[in-house]
């Protein structure tokens, strides 16, 4: 009972130092803290690549339902063209381990491989909307969230923290608004005819954009973002052509080329190419699941452009979709993201950290040397005593052998030798 009652009142003192803590760092918190200028860079470059989504999204609408181009594959392949002729030519020009040569004979697969989840997360979510509605795509399409929450916790090994899940919530909050507004409005546009494989294929999607965003994240911490972009350029252009082909040959030449559209395909290409090239930088500075985060805005930049070019119906509830996932967005940023980081071993067991602290480890020799010594001179002191006590007993039993003067002096002489001998030893 007493142990049982001590666990009690240690476990409900661990509760109230904890709740002590908390209260503490919420008394001390200030704005400043948080609200940095990393943050509000962060914010911007995030709502810029948002803006560029945004335009590749009226592009195609436009060539949609303007002149009835719908070629996923073409505009994908003009946006990794763009990118091989760049960063593919800028890796051929390096040297050493950063050539494109060196890193076709390493790691060629593993960028094939990414290449082709980039290629199809595009494709797919493309050709969802021809079997499900507008509602479903962007409802579904959050799916890149959870996805990627998993993966860099497992592959990143990135800690998060609860307020960074609260901060998804929030943003997930805000996509439900604006669907909410589209409903209302009368927006549910899209095709219903499979809506269990549209929906399929916007899951099938969403998990592609999580396992790309994820490697590049990787890639452009750990190598290079020319390294990235100019392999999935390369593979990307490559994979693009082959499925064109195969795909999309009759809608590419059924297309009336005109200026209009030829400026329209160069317009979504261009718009593409900056998201590429921004994104790494962007990702650098944060985090995949970041940049995700403040993705969520292009819909409704894209339906704030619709109300003027489109004649969509407006609605109250888009900007207070958009407040709400930018509070998220900022709420998620606020708090950082550490990775996981190896601990040093210990001296016993690394030479690196004990060449690493040599004045640490002179003094544990100097130390052990001084107790050694210490120990001897202990044990010789003891040694001297028990000498000098035999021979002070010899010596009185020699005295009371002795008979004459001449003895008693030689026993003297003798005794003075074995002192000194002891006393040097």
């Amino acid at each position: 009972m007493a142990t049982e009652q001590s666990e009690d009142a240690s476990m409900d003192t661990r509760y109230e130092n904890q709740s002590t803590g908390l209260l503490v760092r919420i008394r001390k918190f200030t704005p400043q803290e948080a609200f940095t200028w990393q943050l509000a860079k962060t914010l911007a470059m995030g709502q810029g690549l948002a803006v560029l989504i945004c335009g590749t999204a009226i592009t195609s609408q436009y060539l949609a339902t303007h002149f009835q181009v719908n070629t996923p594959m073409l505009q994908s392949f003009l946006n990794y063209s763009l990118m091989c002729v760049t960063y593919s030519t800028m890796l051929l020009c390096r040297t050493g381990d950063g050539n494109i040569l060196q890193i076709l004979k390493h790691r060629w697969w593993k960028y094939l491989l990414l290449g082709l989840v980039d290629v199809e997360a595009n494709y797919t979510v493309v050709k969802a909307y021809q079997y499900t509605s507008l509602t479903s795509v962007q409802l579904l399409d959050c799916f890149v969230i959870p996805v990627l929450l998993v993966l860099s916790w497992w592959i990143l090994k990135t800690h998060y923290r609860p307020v960074h899940y609260v901060a998804v919530c929030i943003c997930l909050l805000g996509v439900g608004a604006m669907v909410g507004a589209d409903l209302l409005a009368g927006r549910d546009q899209g095709s219903t005819s499979n809506i269990l494989l549209g929906d399929g294929l916007v899951l099938l999607s969403a998990s592609l954009y999580a396992v790309s965003n994820v490697c590049q994240e990787y890639t452009v911490k750990n190598l290079s973002r020319v390294e990235f972009l100019g392999m999935v350029g390369l593979f990307g252009t490559i994979i693009s052509i082959i499925q064109m082909v195969i795909l999309e040959y009759t809608e590419v030449a059924a297309i009336q080329w005109n200026w209009q559209v030829g400026l329209l395909f160069a317009a979504y290409a261009l718009c593409m190419y900056a998201l590429y090239s921004c994104m790494p930088i962007v990702m650098k500075q944060s985090s995949a699941t970041s940049v995700n985060l403040s993705l969520l805005t292009a819909d409704l930049f894209s339906l704030f452009c619709g109300i003027f070019l489109f004649q969509y119906s407006f609605s109250g509830l888009y900007l207070i979709s958009l407040v709400v996932i930018l509070i998220g967005f900022i709420t998620f940023n606020a708090v950082p993201t550490p990775t996981h980081q190896t601990e040093p071993a210990t001296s016993s067991t690394c030479k690196t950290g004990c060449d690493e602290n040599p004045e640490v480890k002179t003094q544990e020799v100097v130390v052990r040397i001084t107790n050694e010594e210490e120990e001897e001179d202990k044990e010789e002191q003891g040694v001297d005593r028990e000498t000098k006590d035999g021979q002070e007993e010899e010596w009185r039993r020699r005295m009371k052998r002795a008979s004459g003067s001449s003895l008693s002096l030689r026993g003297g002489n003798d005794n003075e030798d074995i002192v000194g001998r002891s006393t040097k030893l």
